[in-house]
């Protein structure tokens, strides 16, 4: 900037390289009517709005009223009118969004399944809110996209379904649990007994084992045994019992397909014999879900994670 120019406008006297001068432009005026209207914009929202913290309240604002809809103690609806703020403004949206969603579940709860998995617009909504559904109530134990785990929970993916996987059985599992159990077999069965029955087991799904000790486990599994009463003289299972099928390569309980050795495979195989299965009950959703959000986690489970038959 030359020396004539800087001569022309006030500076603040600071001077560098004997003629580069600090300059004192007044601020442009759109700028400064920014600046005040910014000041207005936050006195009014501080009168109109919730903003200054007082003791152990705050304070309220005026006319900014706003109404929802609450649930006393013994679950009736109720219409609240407070002061705006954030957990009333969510609670009005919740309801808002709620309102929409009931159209949607009336819609299913009112077609039968086979209708409701051929129209693309409910089964849109079914993806959607049965999805959610699902992760927060199946999820933990069904895992994410319900493959389940071996020894804890069953998968839903594939279309092996101990107490049946039609849209009726499916729905009737999810409202009422299931309560499976096998008892165990240790002092019933000596040890050497369980370990043929477990290579006859093994035998069913054409895994390792050892032939003349699965031939004596197919007369105990069929004889003193007793696996036939439950599991069928064929060995594959009954829906009426949830008893697994023995014969396919789907494992619940063993977790045969993680081991590498045929004495790895056949030890999960005879701990089950031994231990029996405890832990095979799931509990009942239906008085923790609605019958609507019930019809619409079963289509979800059925026909979006695809293992219904």
């Amino acid at each position: 900037m030359s020396q004539d120019k800087a001569k022309s406008v006030n500076t603040t006297g600071h001077v560098w390289d004997d003629n580069l001068q600090e300059l004192t432009n007044p601020l442009p005026m759109w700028w400064i009517w920014t600046f005040y209207i910014t000041i207005v914009f936050s006195i009014i929202y501080w009168v109109m709005y919730p903003a200054w913290p007082i003791g152990h309240s705050y304070t309220k604002g005026v006319g900014n009223t706003i109404t929802y809809t609450a649930k006393t103690v013994d679950g009736k609806d109720v219409q609240k009118t407070t002061h705006w703020n954030m957990r009333s403004k969510l609670m009005a949206e919740m309801n808002e969004h709620e309102a929409v969603q009931k159209q949607w579940f009336d819609k299913v709860a009112a077609m039968p399944f086979e209708e409701v998995s051929k129209n693309a617009d409910l089964m849109s909504f079914v993806n959607s809110a049965g999805g959610s559904l699902f992760k927060d109530n199946c999820a933990p134990c069904h895992q994410a996209g319900g493959v389940g785990k071996i020894g804890f929970s069953p998968n839903l993916v594939d279309d092996v379904w101990i107490y049946g996987g039609t849209y009726d059985k499916i729905q009737e599992t999810i409202t009422l649990g299931r309560n499976g159990m096998m008892p165990t077999f240790r002092g019933v069965l000596p040890d050497a007994k369980i370990q043929q029955v477990g290579n006859y087991v093994l035998s069913l799904s054409g895994e390792p084992h050892n032939a003349e000790a699965a031939k004596a486990g197919d007369a105990i599994f069929h004889g003193e045994g007793g696996c036939h009463v439950c599991h069928g003289a064929d060995a594959k299972g009954n829906p009426a019992l949830g008893s697994a099928n023995l014969t396919d390569k789907n494992w619940l309980w063993a977790n045969v397909p993680g081991q590498a050795t045929a004495e790895g495979k056949l030890g999960e195989v005879t701990k089950v014999i031994t231990e029996g299965v405890s832990r095979g009950k799931m509990p009942t959703w239906g008085g923790r879900l609605k019958p609507e959000q019930i019809k619409v986690l079963t289509l979800y489970v059925h026909d979006s994670l695809g293992g219904g038959k």
